[in-house]
């Protein structure tokens, strides 16, 4: 990028850390360089991630000065050499590592999908990273089909009610484990056939009484103590879906000998990875998933939007343990 096209407000950190780090500032716009785009944001979404690498806890370490949020759509300002297939005014969606919480972004055209005009911005931003991962974890790398039974822990979180509601639109059978009246409530509510409480120790028994034969896939962005009693839930052939470890309680370990027993696979699901490696992969499943929105199939669940002055707050909601859905920062 070269030259500057003005100022713009960011919410950025000169160090990374925790969200005291960070404040909104006076940034250079800058311009678009070949294979780039600049836009106009109309609105970003925060997830888990955004929080680890802001704070300096995530596998890459970004340069700083740092503006978080990789989720972003918004609308064209100008187009960078050798950019073609995109207008200037046309709204789109792009993910990348950041730069999002800013009243104007640089994205990288190769990353960057239109979004249909009848889908909102604020609900597009919702979409992308948490129902990309569930549907590549789901469809690519499980092979899910709608004669299925699908397993999902965390499924109120963002990951596992995205993976809820693909596969209940799939035709497939869910069981969502979760915790508490109000989350079970929620994921009933998208598509759920069963809902148990992880908390309760004979979770497994109920599962087992209506299921005999196990289930046929797992999709697991919690990991931790709830591994091992997953894996033993599976099928005969079954797939485990190794997505996260959002329970914080370290790194589990399976005895080898079950997925002998079970004929069983375990599989892991990495999101990132695939942009990196298949950005047209990411293009086609979120053409998908903005089209299944569109249609009223699938629904971004948002929580709280802030405005990007109240960035802090935003990061702030995004720690909250009872929350349900996702974060969205409109500037």
């Amino acid at each position: 990028m070269a030259g500057s096209t003005g100022t713009m407000k960011a919410f950025q950190g000169h160090r990374l850390g925790e969200v005291e780090a960070f404040a909104v500032e006076e940034r250079a716009v800058g311009t678009p360089g070949a294979g780039e785009m600049l836009l106009r944001v109309e609105a970003t979404a925060l997830g888990f991630v955004d929080a680890l690498v802001m704070r300096g806890l995530y596998q890459v370490q970004p340069a700083v000065p740092f503006v978080p949020g990789g989720e972003i759509v918004g609308r064209i300002v100008a187009l960078g050499a050798g950019v073609t297939g995109f207008l200037p005014g046309q709204r789109i969606a792009s993910w990348q590592f950041g730069g999002g919480l800013a009243e104007r972004a640089i994205v990288k055209a190769a990353n960057s999908v239109a979004v249909p005009d009848d889908l909102p911005s604020p609900e597009a931003s919702a979409l992308i990273l948490d129902f990309l991962t569930a549907y590549y974890g789901l469809f690519d790398r499980g092979q899910f089909q709608a004669h299925y039974t699908l397993l999902v822990t965390g499924a109120s979180g963002g990951v596992g009610s995205a993976a809820v509601q693909l596969a209940h639109a799939s035709g497939g059978s869910v069981i969502a484990l979760a915790s508490g009246e109000a989350k079970l409530r929620h994921v009933a509510r998208l598509g759920a056939d069963m809902v148990l409480d992880y908390r309760n120790p004979d979770w497994r028994a109920a599962l087992k009484a209506r299921f005999p034969g196990g289930v046929d896939r797992v999709f697991d962005p919690v990991g931790g103590s709830l591994l091992e009693p997953c894996f033993r839930s599976l099928a005969k052939h079954g797939r485990h879906l190794v997505v996260g470890f959002a329970s914080g309680e370290g790194i589990a370990k399976l005895p080898t000998n079950l997925p002998l027993l079970k004929s069983g696979e375990l599989a892991g699901v990495d999101a990132r990875y695939l942009g990196e490696s298949d950005p047209e992969r990411v293009r086609e499943i979120l053409g998908v998933i903005f089209r299944m929105a569109s249609r009223q199939q699938i629904r971004p669940v948002i929580a709280q939007t802030f405005a990007l002055a109240d960035a802090p707050a935003a990061f702030r909601a995004l720690a909250a343990g009872d929350r349900i859905g996702k974060v969205v920062v409109l500037p």
